[in-house]
């Protein structure tokens, strides 16, 4: 629930705090699916929250680049042993806070389609990929309210699209029912919080506090498997 209070408030930052947190407390092949589930139930509750302001016209170049990428990147998934999915997210999770060259690498081409094709791609084998496209729609964007109800509209494209995927080459998501439901309960619960939160506060002081805190736990994913 806190993790989608987090991205109600600041715009994102929770999906990468939630699968920071999941290596441990559930197996490491059902990380991603898992983390799809909660954030579909985050990102449509959050995109249905602030519908005046989603901006329809990403939707159509996004999606199409988003069906390519999980083509693509599927094979990677699931020929990765299980063991190595949580210090992949945690070095991804690295880059993405602190390499100003790895994040001019995935801007370097900035499209909706390529947005689509990296974040949903990569968010097939480490979970979390909102900051992607979070680049392109403050540049494409003025108003931040349509830049957060827009970034959720395509974060919930994203996990459509990959738990269809899981769900097509057998992942059971009944295997983890009751786990999903508290997942999914929470996120939709912590999603209206934050949006109650935003229009009162501004998240942009919270920023630095997560990006160290979301440091930590990458940290602690990647020694976990050195000291295994």
């Amino acid at each position: 629930m806190m993790t989608s209070v987090v991205a109600g408030v600041v715009g994102l930052g929770g999906g990468m705090i939630l699968i920071a947190l999941l290596p441990g407390l559930v197996p490491a092949n059902a990380i991603v699916a898992l983390h799809s589930i909660t954030q579909l139930a985050s990102n449509g509750s959050r995109t249905l929250l602030a519908i005046k302001h989603v901006q329809w016209r990403v939707l159509p170049p996004f999606f199409i680049g988003s069906v390519v990428g999980v083509a693509i990147f599927a094979w990677f998934f699931y020929n990765i042993p299980a063991h190595y999915i949580p210090p992949c997210i945690g070095v991804y999770i690295l880059l993405s806070l602190w390499s100003t060259p790895f994040n001019r690498l995935l801007q370097r081409y900035e499209s909706f389609y390529l947005a689509g094709f990296l974040q949903t791609g990569l968010g097939l084998v480490v979970g979390a990929t909102g900051p992607l496209a979070s680049t392109l729609l403050t540049k494409t964007l003025k108003c931040s309210e349509q830049i957060i109800a827009t970034m959720a509209l395509t974060m919930l494209a994203t996990h459509v699209i990959k738990i269809t995927t899981f769900v097509l080459t057998g992942f059971s998501y009944m295997d983890y029912l009751w786990v999903s439901v508290a997942m999914v309960f929470g996120a939709i619960v912590g999603t209206w919080t934050g949006t109650l939160i935003r229009r009162r506060f501004d998240g942009r002081h919270l920023k630095n506090a997560i990006k160290w805190m979301l440091t930590l736990l990458a940290i602690k994913m990647v020694l976990q498997v050195l000291w295994a």
